[in-house]
């Protein structure tokens, strides 16, 4: 597996339209500079509320070089979703994934994965929720989230599970054509179907509310044929 150091992100993680990378990059924040806002993302955010704040922060219970990105803002609007979104790749069918750290939030300590992202209104989320100890996946269409009910659950909000606040996880998901493929902590979750966005998109990071996450290792991985 490629790693890929900041200021190599537009180049090494560059992916032709609806191409997956030929080799697995593997992002992490080794060498960013402190208090500083990542190279190579777009922060933006759904809805209204203060402006998310996307910042390298040092954690010492991360491996490698203890640096990584952090989301800090706390405003408490519930229906607010802060974005980063790896502002040079397009995926159509691949796999994403990311080691997480719930470490604070009263309405939420969320932490999600964005796929096939057209813009702040139009894209697909999964998340794991530290406070409802759930994973759920989305889509978020126009601005308005639905969840998207495991196959053969009907009707069902994604899946209880365990998610640690202060502890790191790693949350993941296969996408291939509609169907998607969530797992937490390499353990495989659940499926969802969906055919709303099918082209290529960004992928990125997710949080909500006054969730204060930290990511790490952030992989984006080739389509497995």
């Amino acid at each position: 597996m490629k790693r890929v150091k900041p200021y190599q992100m537009a180049i090494g993680v560059a992916i032709a339209l609806g191409i997956a990378p030929a080799v697995a990059e593997l992002i992490d924040f080794d060498t960013a500079e402190l208090q500083s806002a990542p190279a190579g993302w777009i922060a933006t955010m759904t809805h209204e509320g203060d402006a998310p704040r996307w910042q390298i922060e040092h954690d010492a219970t991360s491996r490698g070089g203890g640096r990584v990105l952090a989301q800090l803002s706390t405003d408490r609007t519930s229906q607010r979703f802060p974005l980063a979104i790896l502002a040079v790749a397009r995926v159509a069918d691949g796999e994403i994934r990311v080691r997480l750290k719930p470490v604070a939030g009263r309405v939420d300590q969320a932490a999600g994965l964005v796929w096939r992202y057209r813009d702040e209104n139009n894209y697909y989320v999964v998340r794991a929720n530290a406070l409802e100890n759930n994973v759920v996946a989305y889509k978020v269409k126009e601005g308005e989230r639905s969840a998207l009910a495991p196959i053969g659950r009907e009707g069902q909000y994604g899946m209880e599970h365990d998610v640690p606040s202060d502890v790191w996880s790693t949350l993941g998901v296969v996408f291939r054509g509609s169907r998607f493929t969530v797992s937490f902590d390499s353990e495989e979750l659940f499926q969802v179907e969906d055919s709303t966005f099918a082209d290529a998109g960004k992928v990125g990071l997710w949080t909500k509310a006054d969730s204060v996450t930290y990511f790490d290792d952030f992989e984006v991985l080739p389509s497995r044929q």
